[in-house]
């Protein structure tokens, strides 16, 4: 079988990589820049939010190993789907939440996903669903950054509010989104 890819935004993608990294049927997951007009933009462009871009995060997986599904479970859990403004300590439009979509399936099961998020919150959530359009790895630097930055890395994701906002979010919630 052949690897597929998921492509998801949830903020500083420095916090989305090591959710993902490690999962049995996960082989890579990089750090990059999606959805905007510039090619080949630098991470200082994309900071400016006139690039159009968003941080987000491309996930290399096999779906004999880990269904397009289950990523769908991880990244809910780990953003704010009520924030339309950015994610925790990061605002503007490069730190918006959303999927970005590679075929009609997987639009298909993120839709759904959305669809039962928006029911469990009472509300509709915020998150976008796009069709993923070319992806631009972040710079060296930003790659493992949890891992090669460790204590800076350790400082900023105690400092960004989001553990506290994602336990505010989700205390209490159903484990899962699957009917």
């Amino acid at each position: 079988m052949t690897t597929q890819f998921a492509t998801f935004a949830g903020g500083c993608f420095w916090c989305m990589e090591p959710e993902f990294a490690g999962l049995k049927g996960v082989g890579k997951v990089l750090s990059g820049y999606i959805g905007g007009q510039t090619k080949n933009p630098t991470y200082e462009q994309v900071c400016t939010g006139e690039t159009g871009h968003i941080e987000a995060i491309q996930v290399e997986y096999n779906p004999a190993e880990i269904s397009y599904g289950e990523l769908l479970e991880i990244f809910w859990r780990n953003i704010d789907p009520l924030d339309p403004y950015g994610q925790f300590a990061d605002k503007g439009s490069q730190y918006r939440a959303g999927i970005f979509t590679h075929d009609d399936e997987q639009k298909q099961l993120a839709e759904a996903s959305k669809q039962k998020a928006s029911a469990l919150f009472g509300r509709p959530v915020a998150s976008f669903i796009k069709p993923a359009t070319e992806f631009y790895p972040a710079e060296d630097y930003h790659q493992e950054y949890y891992i090669k930055s460790r204590e800076r890395y350790k400082r900023y994701a105690e400092n960004n509010g989001r553990k506290e906002r994602l336990h505010a979010v989700w205390n209490g919630k159903p484990d899962s989104l699957a009917s």
